[in-house]
């Protein structure tokens, strides 16, 4: 249980710690680093997607007999298609966008500016949730180091998504204080979405392969559906590249030499 606490608040560090950047930062971000760190940002979520998500899944499956993949495959759709369903009927607002998408709502531009970026965390909570619910089952494919290391690398990708939430908030006219508030309280996605996989997969552990795809789908909609197209817009595009690699990369090594 403790180590299921940690695993949950090393990610809220991350938040935190990149949420603080607004005290150190000008009242704007440059676009430069703004699509260097959402590049990075796609490069973690892809990278964990696979090596943490995926591929434990698919292992868990292996030698069952030939349809043992649907389970892994139905799973990636429905989190595929669970973000889709919440991406159209939640209200919200992209930090580079000018028109909401979603519902029609009266609501202000930072609570549409909040929801979208609670979007964007709710998959990661949900991967933070299944990995540490895997190896506090004892299952063979999940250690709970590898566990902890799903855990560091969001909460190292929340770094930059901290700053990309505070720093904007603060060139809307905010004070920097409430610009780290909101920072810090648009990562409470993460915890929920990970206590709410941890409760199911604790209620029905035959759930497990499905859950850990379920969460890689949601995730990578997140990367196709929002990163990677705003962070391919427009110029200096090599930069969000670079970033992905360098996301990408890191995890992958953290994944693999810590284990």
């Amino acid at each position: 249980m403790e180590t299921i606490l940690i695993g949950l608040l090393i990610p809220m560090a991350g938040i935190i710690l990149g949420s603080s950047l607004v005290y150190l930062t000008k009242r704007e971000m440059t676009g430069t680093l703004q699509k260097t760190l959402m590049g990075f940002a796609a490069g973690v979520m892809v990278s964990a997607s696979f090596w943490s998500l995926l591929l434990p899944s698919m292992e868990m499956e292996t030698g069952t007999t030939k349809w043992a993949i649907l389970p892994v495959a139905g799973g990636f759709l429905l989190g595929m298609a669970f973000l889709l369903l919440l991406d159209m009927l939640t209200p919200h607002l992209h930090f580079d966008a000018s028109t909401p998408e979603g519902p029609k709502a009266h609501l202000s531009r930072t609570t549409m500016l909040m929801l979208a970026v609670t979007i964007h965390h709710i998959p990661e909570g949900m991967a933070i949730g299944v990995v540490l619910a895997g190896a506090a089952q004892g299952n063979a494919d999940i250690s709970m180091t590898s566990a902890l290391i799903v855990s560091l690398g969001m909460a190292i990708q929340n770094i930059p998504e901290g700053a990309v939430v505070s720093v904007p908030m603060h060139a809307t006219g905010h004070s920097r204080t409430k610009s780290f508030l909101l920072g810090c309280l648009s990562g409470l996605a993460q915890p929920f979405g990970a206590l709410v996989v941890i409760f199911l997969a604790s209620m029905f552990v035959p759930l497990l392969p499905w859950l850990l795809s379920f969460a890689a789908g949601a995730m990578l909609y997140v990367v196709t559906e929002e990163l990677i197209p705003e962070a391919s817009s427009g110029r200096h595009t090599n930069l969000s590249t670079i970033g992905f690699a360098v996301g990408f990369v890191m995890m992958m090594v953290l994944d693999v030499v810590l284990e």
